[in-house]
């Protein structure tokens, strides 16, 4: 199958683009404001199907919204008249076209182009009507108020919000291209006349910079978002594309002595935490037992015997562990353990914690097992 795209160089066309050579499609004509008119006339000859994606949305005057929008959907209609192709059409309109502004009307009069050229000869012709969408690779201060907040919070630029309750219907980039893809396959979501994307999310303006603004101290904290929360999910998968190079590492404060090290990795407020230890070669560390907080051991380097002990029991249970033969060991509350490296080099084991250490209320007591 041949597929064109146009505007393939913008935000939806990046990631339809990829999408679709991931799933093998032969070939995809990519058009954008650079490609040669020859180059356009044979994409519209051999194209089986059409993503028309191209349109104008911060231009100079308002009269470049009717040119780009409506003009460029006109001429793509009669390219495809000339070569007698009568492939289906995908066309990205906006929630904009039922309103009265210049972009909006010069969307909505594609839309009647397109509807009338499908009456006329046939053709199938598919109009979404998107809302505001976000996702990897959106263009900051430039029209999407998501990509512009992330990259400026990350880059402690200034960010403005004149008014905080303001309710705006996002759309994840993941789920448009699924959708136009289900189109492509003849499976859109069509709902009343025209098709649009299943997940969307509705939310204020506000409350996407306080997550914004809560991500941007996850690295200082530790921290990660609630992703039980779809749009969370999503938002920080957004935010963090906008990371710069320089942001990408981060260090963590490791806990040194001459037993090794004690390092945490991962806190959050309701899965508790992950840490890093390593043991030198012959040292035990723990000795200790909880009331309420309960653990989990993965050794993933080296070898060592876990050990544990129920408070008020004489019998150990001995666990070899070694990072060839990777085994989860659980400790629960009320029982005494430790972990002793038996090996010729370091231990490194994984520790996660169902809650977060607090000084104030560490819930350790010291007991040799």
């Amino acid at each position: 199958m041949k597929v064109l795209i146009t505007g393939a160089g913008g935000f939806i066309g990046k990631n339809l683009v990829a999408e679709l050579k991931n799933q093998g499609i032969s070939e995809v004509f990519e058009y954008t404001s650079k490609t040669d008119s020859l180059d356009f006339d044979k994409y519209c000859k051999e194209a089986d199907f059409i993503f028309h994606l191209a349109g104008v949305n911060r231009p100079k005057s308002q009269s470049e919204y009717m040119e780009g929008n409506y003009g460029f959907t006109n001429d793509l209609i009669n390219k495809l008249k000339k070569y007698n192709n009568l492939c289906p059409i995908v066309f990205s309109s906006s929630i904009q076209s039922s309103l009265d502004n210049a972009y909006g009307l010069s969307k909505k009069n594609a839309e009647k182009l397109l509807l009338k050229y499908s009456e006329d000869t046939g053709a199938k012709v598919i109009i979404y009507r998107f809302p505001n969408v976000f996702g990897k690779w959106c263009k900051p201060n430039y029209n999407s108020v998501v990509a512009t907040f992330c990259n400026n919070i990350i880059n402690d630029l200034p960010i403005t919000i004149n008014d905080e309750e303001k309710i705006m219907k996002l759309v994840y980039i993941d789920d448009v291209i699924s959708e136009l893809i289900s189109s492509l396959n003849g499976k859109g979501n069509l709902v009343e006349d025209f098709y649009e994307v299943p997940e969307f999310y509705t939310v204020s303006l506000g409350e996407v910079a306080q997550l914004i603004y809560s991500f941007n101290r996850n690295q200082k904290e530790l921290s990660i978002p609630d992703f039980s929360n779809e749009f969370t999910k999503k938002l920080y998968s957004t935010y963090l594309s906008y990371l710069p190079k320089e942001k990408l590492k981060y260090p963590l404060k490791m806990n040194i002595d001459e037993r090794g090290s004690f390092t945490e990795f991962l806190k959050t407020p309701d899965r508790g935490q992950i840490s890093i230890n390593i043991s030198k070669p012959q040292i035990t560390k723990g000795n200790h037992w909880h009331h309420s907080k309960n653990e989990k051991f993965l050794v993933v380097s080296g070898v060592g015997i876990i050990r544990i002990r129920k408070l008020n029991s004489d019998e150990i249970y001995e666990y070899h562990v070694n990072g060839l033969k990777m085994e989860v060991i659980d400790i629960p509350v009320g029982c005494v353990h430790n972990i002793e490296n038996i090996g010729v080099e370091d231990m490194v084991t994984v520790m996660w914690a169902n809650e977060c250490f607090d000084k104030n209320n560490p819930d350790t007591y010291y007991m040799e097992v």
